[in-house]
């Protein structure tokens, strides 16, 4: 459980430094914005099944402004952390069942939405990373080990 916690510390962290690099450079780099944009409402859609809410269909490829991306940042924040405090051992294990994009359903652990989660936002922010570069903009750094340091 302190694994998963510290990965969502490092999510917010990463989160925060991907938003506040993307309003620097303000709208000269739409795709880094459009992966930031994903990245965000995936994860509101995770905590809305956490929650037992319906999440669908939620269109999670949408491109938001900075400003939404900046609420959506504090809104996650603060509904991880409340989910998270009343965490348990035995509660990382409870099922979770839910449909995806497609109306599948699917039945997955607490534990493994929430390593799913702080995967993804790292997966993305390496795509956000990348364009960043090829676009001639300096890439942010939110390797893990620079959060722990």
């Amino acid at each position: 459980m302190i694994t998963i916690m510290k990965m969502f510390e490092h999510l917010n962290w990463a989160n925060q430094q991907i938003l506040e690099a993307l309003k620097t450079i303000g709208d000269r780099n739409h795709q880094s914005k459009r992966f930031f944009s994903h990245l965000l409402l995936a994860e509101e859609v995770w905590f809305n099944r956490l929650q037992g809410l319906d999440s669908n269909p939620q269109a999670i490829w949408t491109e938001l402004t900075i400003e939404e991306c900046s609420n959506l940042v504090k809104k996650n924040k603060l509904g991880f952390a409340g989910f998270l405090a009343g965490l348990t051992e035995t509660t990382l294990e409870d099922l979770i069942m839910y449909k995806n994009s497609t109306g599948q359903k699917f039945s997955t652990s607490v534990g493994d939405i929430l390593t799913h989660v702080a995967l993804h936002g790292q997966y993305h922010r390496g795509q956000i990373n990348r364009q960043l570069r090829e676009d001639g903009f300096e890439p942010v750094n939110v390797d893990f080990i620079t959060f722990v340091r």
